[in-house]
C-alpha cells in the first residue's frame, strides 16, 4: 500500500475519531441533566422550611442577579456581562407563567444540581450552577420553599439573552458543559472540623465564591477554583483578589475575629471592601449567622498559601518625574483623609501605607477606586460607612497614573508604576 494511501487512511481514521469523541462529549453535555431527583418526596412549604429557604437565598445572594435595578424582588431581567454577550436573568417569583409557579421541587433541583431548566434547556453557567451542584437537596427544596410562598408572584416575561453567535446555541452549551462540567455535590473531609467543613460548604456552594476569586480560561470556565486564586471578574474589569495569597487578599494570619468582622460590616481593622465584594457584604454576608460567619473564616484562614504574586526584582518604580507629579496630586487630593504619610485616619479613611490593595498586582481596582469612588456597604455595625469622591472628572489619566503610581512607590509600598494607557482602558471600561 502506497504511502499516500496511508495517509490518507489514517487522515480519515483521525477525523473519525475526532468526530466521535465530538459526538461523546456533546452527549454528554446533554445528558448530564440527571433525572436522579424523580423520585423525591413533595416539597416541604411550612414556614419554618421557608424560613430557612430565606437565610439560603440571602447566603446565595440571589436577588443579586435575579433582581433588575428597580424592578420587582427577584422578577428578573439583570444583564449579566460576559466577554461572549449579556445573559439576562430570569424571573424566579412565582407567578405561574412567567416564573416558576409550576415548578416541582425536582425542576428546581435539576437547575441548582444539573444546570437544566424545567423544560430540558441547558442552562447559561452565568447562573453559578457549577457551584450550586454542591448544594444539598434539602436545601434548594427550602429556597424553592422561600420563592414559592414569601415572594410575591410577577407576571414578567424573561428577557432573551444577548449572547454572540456561537456561543448562543445548546450545542455549543453542550459542548463546554462536556470539557467543564460534572454535576458533583459536597463530601465533608472527616479528618476536618465541624467549622471548617460548614465552611466549605458554603464557600464552595451557596456561595459560589469562585465565580469571582478564580482566574478563568477563554471560554469562560473557571481554573482551579477551589484554590481561590484571585481572577479578573468577566467583562467588569475588577480584580477579585487571591484569597490565599499573603500579598493580596489572604486571611491566614488574621484573628478570626476579624474576618468575621470584614464579613459581617464590610471593615476591621486589618481592611474594608469596596467595588462588587461591598455588594455581596451588603446583600448577603451580613445577613449570615455568627456560627456560619465563623465557619466561613476558618475554612478561609486554611486554604492552602499561595505564593506571593509579585517579588521585588519584578517590581518597576515610576520615574522621577511621574513621582513628584504624583506627590502634587496627592497633597493637593488626597492627604487631607488619607494623611501626609499614607497613615489614614482608623475607622474612617485606609492607610495607604503597607496596604497590600493598593500594591497588589494588576492596578485595575485602586485605578478603578481613584477614577469613580467607592464605599465600604452600610451594615448594621457600619451604617454611615465612609467612602472617597470619584475623581475621574477632575484628572486627566496622565494625573491618575501619576498619584497612583506615588501611593504604590511610597511609605514603603513597593508596586509598579501606572501608566496613562492603563488608566485610559479602566476610564472606557467604567463609562460603558
Amino acid at each position: 500500500m502506497s504511502a499516500r494511501r496511508l495517509a490518507r487512511r489514517a487522515a480519515a481514521g483521525f477525523a473519525a475519531a475526532a468526530l466521535a469523541g465530538l459526538a461523546a462529549l456533546l452527549a454528554f453535555g446533554y445528558r448530564s441533566g440527571g433525572d436522579d431527583a424523580d423520585g423525591a418526596p413533595a416539597l416541604q412549604a411550612t414556614a419554618e422550611h421557608a424560613a430557612r429557604g430565606a437565610y439560603l437565598a440571602r447566603a446565595g445572594n440571589c436577588a443579586a442577579c435575579h433582581t433588575a435595578r428597580g424592578g420587582a424582588a427577584y422578577a428578573g431581567g439583570r444583564g449579566i456581562a460576559t466577554p461572549f454577550g449579556t445573559v439576562y436573568a430570569s424571573n424566579i417569583t412565582p407567578d405561574a407563567d412567567t416564573g416558576i409557579g409550576r415548578w416541582t421541587s425536582t425542576d428546581f433541583w435539576r437547575a441548582m444540581h444539573h444546570g437544566r431548566s424545567k423544560d430540558g434547556r441547558l442552562l447559561y453557567p452565568a447562573f453559578p450552577y457549577t457551584s450550586y451542584t454542591r448544594v444539598g437537596r434539602e436545601d434548594t427544596d427550602a429556597i424553592l420553599a422561600f420563592l414559592k410562598t414569601q415572594v410575591a408572584p410577577v407576571r414578567q416575561a424573561n428577557r432573551p439573552h444577548a449572547v454572540r453567535f456561537p456561543y448562543d446555541s445548546q450545542l455549543a452549551l453542550a459542548a463546554w458543559r462536556g470539557l467543564f462540567f460534572r454535576p458533583g455535590g459536597f463530601e465533608p473531609d472527616a479528618a476536618r472540623a465541624v467549622d471548617w467543613n460548614r465552611g466549605a460548604y458554603l464557600v464552595q456552594g451557596l456561595g459560589h465564591c469562585s465565580a469571582c476569586h478564580a482566574a478563568r480560561n477563554v471560554l469562560g470556565a473557571s481554573s482551579a477554583p477551589a484554590a481561590l486564586g484571585g481572577g479578573l471578574i468577566p467583562a467588569q474589569d475588577w480584580y477579585a483578589p487571591s484569597l490565599a495569597a499573603a500579598d493580596q487578599a489572604g486571611v491566614a494570619d488574621w484573628p478570626i475575629e476579624a474576618v468575621v468582622a470584614l464579613l459581617r460590616e464590610g471593615i476591621s481593622p486589618h481592611g474594608s471592601v469596596l467595588g462588587p465584594m461591598a455588594e455581596v457584604v451588603q446583600s448577603s454576608t451580613q445577613h449570615l449567622s455568627d456560627s456560619d460567619l465563623r465557619a466561613v473564616a476558618t475554612y478561609l484562614k486554611a486554604l492552602p498559601p499561595v505564593a506571593a504574586g509579585t517579588v521585588p526584582s519584578q517590581v518597576v518604580p515610576p520615574d522621577p518625574d511621574r513621582m513628584q507629579r504624583g506627590a502634587r496630586v496627592y497633597e493637593k487630593r488626597c492627604a487631607d483623609c488619607h494623611g501626609d504619610a499614607g497613615q489614614g485616619a482608623p475607622g474612617a479613611y485606609p492607610a495607604l501605607a503597607g496596604n497590600r490593595a493598593v500594591t497588589m498586582e494588576p492596578p485595575v481596582n485602586v485605578i478603578r477606586v481613584v477614577l469613580a469612588g467607592g464605599f465600604p456597604p452600610s451594615t448594621g455595625g457600619n451604617p454611615r460607612p465612609y467612602g472617597m469622591p470619584p475623581f475621574g472628572t477632575e484628572l486627566s489619566d496622565a494625573d491618575v497614573a501619576a498619584v497612583v503610581s506615588f501611593i504604590r512607590s511610597s511609605w514603603g509600598n513597593a508596586g509598579s508604576a501606572v501608566g496613562p494607557r492603563q488608566v485610559d482602558r479602566l476610564r472606557r471600561t467604567a463609562a460603558e
